[in-house]
């Protein structure tokens, strides 16, 4: 619909330019209410009678002779109230839909775009909340690809931090284990530290004397020196392929995982703290409670400040934030060191590295960046913009995203089946926050193997002779189009409260659902094969010849069909709505309404058993192209699409 109405668009300022005070930004085309006045509403009548004092009817019945003769209308009509409604030529458009499916018209606009997501501390097994992040990260990714932009995904990696610490100091104080014994932990070594985590935030809360051990821990972690440098090592990137493994599950990958580590070794912050201080973007503050910190003026509230470095010389998250900013976008005159971590999805994932080695790849240097990152980060992210701003990248700072989504909770429910103890003065809570600290969440391969399961036991009793590999490839497929969807079909600023009964449905909204109707669509294919040798090659010479018969059709099928294909051809600016206004679940609402629209024609008119040959054509000219496109938002939004079900 897109190359339609931009071709409208131009046919209309042409037939219009010398007669009317008009511009092609003015001449919007959207839809109408109903088919039955019409496919689209042109409402510059009424900023064009402003211009020239005159009602908008008026100016409509004028103006529709002119219109007569727009290529591909059927029919030009004016609205009571002024808007000026097309009926397009059902058949031209349609053929014109069919042969445009495979040519996007979403048109590039950036040099380069950096998506950063998951960004899972390596300290601990992956949880619900984290899975919201990368299906949003996946999904915008997936469609400014679709769209033709130039995307590179990075996972950062924050393997000298806090958490990763407080595991170390687990197993070292706690456990009084050595890096060699903790290398020969079997099993999933992310549960394990998931355990571990929780455990040292009790005992610490017992024993607050020992937090300064803790504080000496992280300061050798942080300057790479020690057995507990070592230690760090090891867990972090232990963890991080646990990590990468259960996103690949989902179908999630990276190009690059850039580390904390590798900032701090290399001096990025050391490089952006001088740049800082030279515009004057922050001060030594030599009095007050920040007494001895480098701060920097909030914008909007210039009497309050932000701690950039401490008073003890550490500095802050938001400080190197802003330093792996300014090298997102090439701005620092540094760069990492490269090695090739994991092939995955048949290329390569690289991570950095402080040390330097020999290697031809270079990331980084990004036109626009999104971080997706929680909305309590909202005040940080506005802090790393400010600090662009402050060094006199406008047009950096404009194009820095923070693609911001609220966060999963868990219902009364799944506490309990989660065996999880809830205190009496919580008793009464509708929700509860995840907290890896405090060991309360479900962990995202525990949750992807209950989807699993069950999906293997609806598989197993809808199709008993299946073997046993292909039951299991179906139920992974299901399980994870039924979290993804879960995770995509809520808007990015509502609060997901987890529920297992809702996220394992497989009717209604769901990932399933969709995913039935795929499969149903392409079983007609399948038996049209079987039964009478039917090759789907023959659609495209048949859409080449011209030959789809519409005026078999009854009114009241003309009608259906034509609904359904109208909708259908909006795909494109669903997704362009979608990556504008980072909301995709209107590309979920869109893809479930599709499915109900064309398993209500379905159930409406045979295909298999029609005898009339010219109504079996278009019917399956019909499904066909709703298949397409429903190909096509399945897989943008990372739903993969079964055999059978």
């Amino acid at each position: 619909m897109i190359k339609e109405k931009a071709y409208l668009k131009k046919q209309i300022y042409g037939l219009l330019k010398d007669k009317y005070p008009v511009d092609p930004s003015t001449i919007d085309i959207g839809y109408t209410p109903q088919i039955k006045f019409g496919d689209l509403a042109l409402a510059f009548p009424f900023q064009l009678a402003k211009k020239v004092k005159r009602p908008p009817r008026e100016l409509a019945q004028e103006i529709i002779p002119l219109l007569s003769g727009l290529k591909g209308v059927d029919k030009v009509e004016a609205a009571v109230t002024g808007f000026i409604n097309l009926y397009l030529d059902r058949k031209e458009f349609f053929l014109a839909q069919v042969h445009v499916l495979d040519t996007p018209s979403l048109n590039p606009e950036e040099n380069k775009i950096i998506i950063e997501h998951t960004n899972i501390n390596p300290n601990k097994a992956a949880h619900i909340g984290h899975l919201r992040n990368a299906v949003l990260g996946d999904t915008l990714a997936r469609c400014l690809k679709y769209k033709g932009e130039d995307v590179e995904v990075q996972n950062y990696v924050d393997d000298t931090g806090v958490q990763v610490a407080d595991v170390v100091f687990g197993f070292m104080e706690i456990e009084n284990k050595t890096l060699e014994e903790v290398k020969k932990i079997i099993g999933k070594f992310d549960f394990y530290c998931w355990d571990l985590y929780t455990n040292v935030a009790s005992f610490l809360e017992e024993h607050p004397e020992i937090q300064e051990k803790k504080s000496e821990i992280l300061k050798n972690i942080e300057e790479g020196t020690g057995p507990e440098s070592e230690m760090a090592f090891h867990v972090s990137r232990r963890v991080l392929y646990a990590h990468l493994s259960t996103m690949k599950r989902l179908n999630i990958f990276y190009d690059i995982c850039p580390c904390e580590s590798s900032i701090i070794h290399l001096k990025f912050w050391e490089k952006a703290f001088k740049l800082l201080k030279e515009k004057k973007a922050i001060h030594y503050s030599d009095k007050g409670e920040n007494k001895g910190c480098w701060v920097m003026p909030l914008e909007d509230e210039p009497e309050q400040e932000k701690i950039i470095v401490r008073s003890n010389g550490t500095v802050t998250y938001v400080g190197k934030d802003i330093a792996y900013q300014l090298w997102k976008f090439g701005l620092l005159e540094k760069d990492f060191y490269y090695e090739p971590y994991l092939e995955e999805n048949g290329k390569t994932l690289w991570i950095t590295s402080s040390e330097p080695r020999e290697s031809s790849t270079s990331f980084g240097k990004g036109s626009k960046v999104y971080n997706v990152i929680d909305t309590r980060q909202s005040y940080l992210q506005k802090i790393v913009v400010q600090g662009l701003k402050a060094l006199g990248h406008l047009s950096q700072a404009a194009s820095s995203v923070h693609f911001s989504y609220e966060m999963v909770a868990l219902s009364q429910k799944s506490l309990k089946e989660l065996d999880y103890d809830i205190d009496e003065k919580n008793i009464d809570k509708k929700f509860h926050e995840v907290s890896g600290r405090k060991g309360l969440g479900v962990k995202a391969d525990d949750l992807l193997d209950r989807l699993e399961e069950k999906a293997f036991t609806e598989v197993s009793s809808r199709n008993p002779n299946f073997s046993p590999e292909l039951k299991t490839d179906i139920a992974h497929k299901i399980a994870v189009g039924a979290l993804r969807y879960f995770m995509l079909k809520y808007a990015r600023n509502s609060l997901i409260i987890f529920d297992f009964e809702d996220a394992l449905s497989f009717e209604g909204e769901t990932g399933p659902y969709l995913q039935y109707t795929f499969v149903r669509i392409n079983s007609i294919f399948r038996k049209l094969k079987e039964r009478q040798g039917f090759d789907e090659c023959e659609l495209k010479t048949l859409a080449e010849s011209d030959q789809i018969p519409l005026e078999a059709l009854s009114d009241r099928e003309k009608d259906d069909f034509w609904e359904i294909v109208i909708y259908a051809s909006k795909f494109e600016e669903e997704i362009g709505h979608s990556i504008e206004s980072l909301e995709f679940s209107h590309l979920a609402k869109f893809s479930f309404n599709l499915c109900q629209k064309i398993n209500t024609y379905y159930h409406k008119y045979t295909i298999l058993s029609e005898e009339n040959p010219d109504l079996k054509n278009v019917r399956i000219y019909t499904i066909f192209y709703v298949r397409e496109v429903l190909d096509k938002t399945l897989h943008l939004m990372g739903i993969p699409k079964p055999e059978r079900m």
